[in-house]
């Protein structure tokens, strides 16, 4: 039996569970405050607070630092096939610098690497944000400056496409794929036999989700940031923090705006529709990536608990391939379903 410990960091909170095998045997989610957090300039500077909560909890629920395995949420880093990666020192060193971008998914691979070494045990982050199976053609937008870069819910999109595919009898390398992920970020891929050969930039371009922008007009985000009314961090919070719903609506929360749907708010609705159409534009975008053949369209995340809105998409999209709705992310259990594969096969890449 495998015992495994994985380590889901988010923006305002720490997930962590404790696999025997592919069984759940605790699981935590710790909410960090504003207040908590205010006292770290930088995520990087995050990572002793959130690593001392995580063992204060595991000691207080008595589930002793006893591992085969510890796998961390992938952080942003450099451009990475998809797979299992030792947690080396230059990972840890491009982890902590942000050399790539920051976000508290960094973390993750930081404190699995810490918790390894003091008991002796494997430490990997599986299926990053960053992994890039994109096509060539897919790389370059209109100008060298600004290449299109692969930044996308991968660990999720790849083990719904699977779960999928267990259901069909038959193998995620023998279809073709679009999965929407729907949550504080959106990610539209084109999964074709295996690899995500497009998606959008879930941290840059594409529809706008509950607290980003998505793509917005570069010549009014030009003018805009020469207008001396914003500082650099303003706009950069416009972009990313404080755009989408929480720009249009105050909340960066679907079901509140949901909620305020069903009681009338007639701009809630408009956002709302905004937004699962911007997805269904995205949709069929990715559905000409694959030249039309696509077997399925899969709709997950967090916000796929609204049916309003996967309701919205598969009416526009339906016409395509089939739509199934996988509501929520299980992140946590994919992170142990590749500790297992990695302890089985022995495959793990090294980050250098």
């Amino acid at each position: 039996m495998y015992k495994i410990l994985v380590i889901n960091p988010g923006s305002t909170s720490t997930k962590f569970a404790v696999f025997h095998d592919e069984k759940l045997v605790f699981q935590q989610t710790l909410r960090h405050s504003g207040e908590e957090l205010k006292p770290f300039p930088t995520i990087a500077s995050q990572y002793e607070f959130r690593k001392e909560v995580l063992l204060n909890c595991l000691t207080e629920n008595q589930i002793p630092l006893d591992f085969d395995i510890i796998v961390g949420r992938g952080g942003i880093l450099k451009p990475l096939d998809s797979g299992v990666y030792a947690i080396t020192e230059t990972m840890k060193a491009d982890l902590l610098s942000a050399k790539y971008g920051e976000h508290a998914c960094n973390l993750g691979g930081l404190i699995a690497s810490n918790l390894a070494n003091s008991i002796g045990c494997k430490a990997i982050i599986a299926d990053p944000v960053v992994v890039d199976e994109m096509e060539d053609v897919a790389r370059l937008s209109g100008h060298p400056l600004f290449p299109r870069i692969s930044i996308f819910h991968a660990l999720n999109q790849k083990a719904t496409a699977r779960i999928y595919a267990n259901e069909k009898q038959t193998k995620y390398e023998d279809l073709n794929l679009i999965l929407a992920h729907l949550g504080g970020g959106i990610s539209v891929g084109a999964h074709r036999k295996g690899k995500v050969i497009d998606t959008n930039n879930a941290l840059a371009y594409g529809p706008f989700s509950p607290e980003r922008s998505g793509t917005i007009s570069s010549s009014a985000l030009a003018t805009l940031c020469f207008s001396g009314k914003y500082t650099q961090e303003q706009v950069k919070k416009m972009l990313n923090g404080e755009g989408g719903l929480m720009a249009h609506l105050g909340t960066n929360e679907a079901h509140v705006a949901v909620e305020r749907a069903k009681n009338g708010d007639k701009m809630a609705q408009l956002v709302l529709d905004a937004l699962a159409y911007n997805v269904a534009k995205e949709i069929g975008a990715m559905a000409t990536v694959l030249q039309g053949e696509v077997d399925a369209i899969i709709l997950t995340g967090g916000i796929a608990y609204n049916a309003c809105i996967t309701d919205y998409i598969t009416q526009q999209v339906q016409f395509i391939a089939p739509v199934s709705v996988y509501p929520g992310e299980d992140e946590l259990w994919a992170l142990a379903s590749n500790g297992i594969h990695a302890l089985d096969t022995q495959v793990i890449f090294d980050y250098e």
